[in-house]
């Protein structure tokens, strides 16, 4: 069991002059805290170069919920409501996240995701709650005039996938939801 709406996770760190320690992931308070209590099934790990957008990546059938965190730089992340029998339905939530803060987020099974990083070498750890299905990702286009997504940084790069991504607008009249 996941919650339904978008988390901010944030885990407790210890540092001094030697550096710093924390628990990335600790089942027992996510249980308690935030009622999560399905375990992660997959880990990918992200390095992108300051500028680079990855995403609007979503799956279905075969949605992964995600725990996303910075291990390294800073990132505006977007996630967008997929789920069509939601009050939030195509709602778009920001964020920034970044190592300092320490904070990961809750992103659940049935939304888009994507991020820019803001910072060269930055590194992003997901844990996955449903392996990797390419055959069932779709891809939304970064720039959809019906999202409005004011990306920080305008001198970016993107995969060919990315660049392809589909309209919210075309997905909606497909038959993939």
């Amino acid at each position: 069991m996941f919650p339904q709406e978008p988390i901010i996770y944030k885990k407790p760190l210890f540092s001094d002059n030697r550096g710093y320690f924390f628990e990335m992931y600790n089942y027992t308070t996510l249980k308690k805290e935030h009622k999560i209590t399905s375990l992660f099934v997959q880990d990918n790990v992200s390095f992108s170069k300051k500028g680079v957008i990855r995403g609007l990546h979503f799956q279905n059938p075969k949605a992964q919920g995600k725990l996303i965190s910075v291990l390294s730089g800073k990132i505006f992340d977007v996630i967008i409501d997929l789920r069509k029998k939601s009050k939030n339905f195509l709602k778009k939530y920001e964020f920034k996240l970044d190592e300092k803060e320490n904070h990961s987020l809750w992103v659940p099974e049935g939304f888009a995701h994507g991020f820019q990083a803001l910072k060269d070498k930055t590194i992003i750890l997901y844990k996955c709650t449903n392996i990797y299905s390419p055959q069932n990702e779709k891809t939304i286009i970064f720039n959809d005039p019906d999202l409005n997504i004011n990306w920080p940084l305008s001198g970016f790069s993107l995969s060919k996938k990315d660049m392809n991504g589909l309209l919210v607008s075309k997905l909606l009249k497909s038959d993939f939801f």
